[in-house]
């Protein structure tokens, strides 16, 4: 009983601050903190207002080093999460803005913990960092990266700084190399794996969906609940275990338009699809198809919960209410 006691106290004396809550992921994973430290240790931030009430937030620009310092000093913040990004698709549209938002925000928020004794930090890869010289299937955790996207170097310049930082510094920075995010929570902001969000959404309005992406284009995937729950078990695991300072490969599943489209037609007999692959799906064949995620499964203890028809289920369920 004593030990619970102290175990919780502890627990409760952490302070979380996301920045850039307002995205597919933060949205889901704020409300995942607060469950665990309470609402009130658990400050969400963006540039903008959040569309549901999200108190206590707060608006900031992660390039405001300042502005920056002050909230992580004057909230005695312990730990942050920074998913503050542009994204694939809207990364190409404007590359050095996507640059300076990716890069400088990251390298502020590091040098910040570092100076305010922030303990741990929260840094979200991609498999954007994947390129044509990486290995498509079961890529391994160590491989030749050579993104073709401004957002996939900024990711994979953002991971050497993370370990950079560790080494250094010893600050405590975990990142996990997240591959597509499929959920029902939010809509999907802009990256190249959109489709899969998409499509439900198509499926249950409209009942046609033009996607993006060729029928054979097979990635990456992971559903929003394993997402979260990944996220939290990596920043809740012994630093000793955790053999990886750069960037964790993670997944779920792997599909292709063409299956995932096959499995929600079984449930919504009428839906029909048409492909028309457009920019994004030069991104798309650029990254890999499967990954091999061996080191989260050693490290902390990774496994997913989701596959495909599972998630399909859930994802319907979910918007019919």
């Amino acid at each position: 009983m004593v030990l619970f006691l102290c175990s919780e106290r502890k627990s409760m004396a952490e302070k979380i601050l996301m920045i850039g809550s307002n995205g597919q992921i933060g949205t889901v994973l704020s409300k995942e903190l607060r469950k665990k430290y309470g609402g009130d240790n658990v400050i969400c931030s963006d540039i903008r207002e959040p569309i549901k009430s999200a108190d206590p937030f707060l608006i900031i620009d992660v390039l405001d080093k300042a502005k920056l310092q002050s909230i992580i000093h004057d909230h005695s913040i312990t730990q942050i999460y920074h998913l503050a990004a542009l994204l694939s698709a809207k990364g190409e549209q404007n590359p050095e803005l996507t640059w300076k938002i990716n890069m400088q925000g990251l390298l502020n928020v590091l040098d910040l913990s570092v100076q305010e004794n922030v303990k741990k930090v929260f840094f979200p890869s991609s498999i954007a960092i994947y390129g044509p010289t990486t290995p498509k299937i079961n890529t391994p955790q160590y491989a030749s990266f050579q993104p073709t996207t401004i957002y996939g170097i900024s990711k994979i310049a953002g991971e050497m700084w993370c370990e950079y930082y560790y080494k250094r510094y010893k600050l405590d920075v975990r990142s996990i190399r997240y591959p597509g995010v499929i959920g029902w929570q939010s809509l999907p902001e802009g990256g190249t794996t959109d489709y899969a969000v998409e499509i439900f959404h198509a499926a249950l309005k409209s009942g046609h969906y033009d996607c993006f992406l060729a029928e054979h284009t097979a990635l990456p995937m992971i559903y929003m609940d394993d997402a979260i729950r990944a996220t939290l078990e990596l920043m809740e695991a012994n630093a000793e275990s955790i053999t990886v300072r750069t960037s964790y490969n993670l997944v779920g599943m792997s599909f292709t338009p063409g299956e995932i489209y096959s499995v929600i037609k079984n449930k919504i007999p009428n839906f029909t699809i048409q492909y028309k692959p457009d920019f994004r799906q030069k991104i798309a064949e650029s990254w890999t198809e499967s990954i091999d995620d061996s080191y989260a499964r050693k490290d902390w203890g990774w496994k997913p919960n989701y596959d495909l028809d599972k998630m399909c289920e859930d994802m319907i369920a979910h918007l019919k209410q």
